[in-house]
């Protein structure tokens, strides 16, 4: 490398690996230089290639090299293959302007640090958390990107010890159920299961994949940062409802207001949903809840939200009602403590054996027994006296 800085070191001495410089980079630099006017350099980082109209090259790096072979371009091309295989990767093996290219660039911050500290960094593979997903990239000794895609739990697990994939259409299947076997509605929901793993993929199959477990993601995370995410509010959308979810429209702009904060805190909490909700009752009314911390928005309410909300608006219709029970203030506590440990997912996490907590099962047993009659009733009281003992038309 006589003209070029070193690639094989960088400033904090980390090791950058050895590229040899594919054939197929190499012909796509001549017909890039090609289709330029004599004179125009087709620019890398840290150098420029162009030709002289008269069948010979100029290299431009720190000095001026000119009446270049092409095999004199192509020994001096291969000192520099980290940049060049770099150039090549973003321009042909992932292409057009968009969401992937975004996204595959934000992976190794392509846009932050240069080629040679971006190659030792994926030497050593270079992870980015999307979700409750690990992506690791790496490159070989060609200058190729690959990606690895798993489960954060799985991150330094060895693949034979995962259950190995490379269709991203496989994902599919993956993200149907939860680890307990329940179908996964929302695919948002932090509820991945784990043990699997995705270990040598391609650009476009790393992102297809990323897009199969949580669709749409990296298309609107791209629409934002680019200033294009079309945000559609709760009013706008509820407005569009019809049949059976048109009931929720009920909600006016008064207390309705609340109810879209109390289903905003059920729904779209970050131990609910990855997304970070951007979207808020109308353009000009933010709700009160934290709209969360995740790396992709969400950009208007969706079918599990409206669901949830049109069984909500049924529900505050009914009137208010005063009930006595008589609770000891331990029993009164292990009533709210139920309800949190339901609420944020924990009652698995309850031991058996921790009768000290007021949600432990056991106690909870104890207190049915104590305090429900034989129709469960809390402290036999009914919860209608006055209604028959039909099924819920909206169950």
């Amino acid at each position: 490398m006589s003209d070029a800085t070193p690639e094989s070191t960088r400033s904090d001495g980390a090791t950058v690996p050895e590229i040899d410089l594919p054939s197929d980079a190499f012909d796509a630099v001549l017909a890039a230089v090609a289709a330029l006017d004599p004179g125009e350099p087709l620019r890398f980082e840290g150098f420029s290639v162009g030709h002289d109209g008269e069948g010979e090259y100029v290299l431009a790096a720190g000095e001026r090299r000119t009446g270049l072979s092409e095999r004199e371009l192509h020994a001096a091309l291969d000192e520099r293959a980290a940049a060049v295989t770099d150039w090549y990767t973003f321009e042909h093996a992932i292409g057009e302007f968009g969401p992937r290219r975004a996204f595959l660039r934000w992976i190794e911050d392509a846009d932050g640090r240069t080629v040679t500290d971006r190659y030792a960094a994926l030497a050593e593979g270079i992870e980015r958390a999307w979700g409750e997903l690990r992506i690791t990239a790496t490159v070989t000794d060609r200058g190729e990107r690959r990606y690895d895609v798993r489960h954060a739990d799985d991150t330094g697990t060895p693949v034979a010890e995962l259950d190995a994939y490379d269709d991203p259409l496989d994902a599919r299947e993956i993200v149907k159920h939860d680890a307990k076997g329940r179908y996964r509605p929302l695919k948002t929901a932090p509820t991945l299961d784990s043990g699997w793993a995705f270990p040598e993929l391609s650009p476009r199959d790393a992102y297809e994949t990323v897009e199969t477990i949580y669709p749409a993601t990296v298309a609107n995370w791209y629409r934002e940062r680019e200033g294009e995410l079309d945000v559609t509010h709760w009013r706008e959308t509820m407005e569009r409802q019809s049949g059976i979810y048109g009931v929720v429209k009920t909600w006016d702009r008064g207390e309705g207001y609340e109810h879209v904060n109390w289903v905003a805190e059920a729904c779209c909490d970050d131990s609910q949903c990855l997304k970070r909700r951007e979207w808020a009752y109308d353009d000009d009314t933010e709700l009160d809840v934290d709209g969360g911390d995740g790396v992709f928005p969400c950009r208007e309410p969706c079918s599990v939200v409206v669901s949830a909300a049109r069984k909500w608006t049924r529900l505050e219709s009914e009137q208010p009602r005063t009930y006595e029970f008589e609770l000891t203030p331990s029993e009164k506590e292990g009533v709210e403590a139920i309800i949190d440990a339901v609420a944020d997912g924990r009652i698995d996490e309850i031991r058996e054996a921790d009768t000290k907590d007021p949600a432990n099962r056991y106690r909870a047993r104890f207190l049915r027994a104590k305090r429900f009659d034989d129709a469960g009733n809390l402290s036999g009281t009914p919860t209608d006296p006055d209604a028959d003992d039909g099924e819920d038309e909206d169950a």
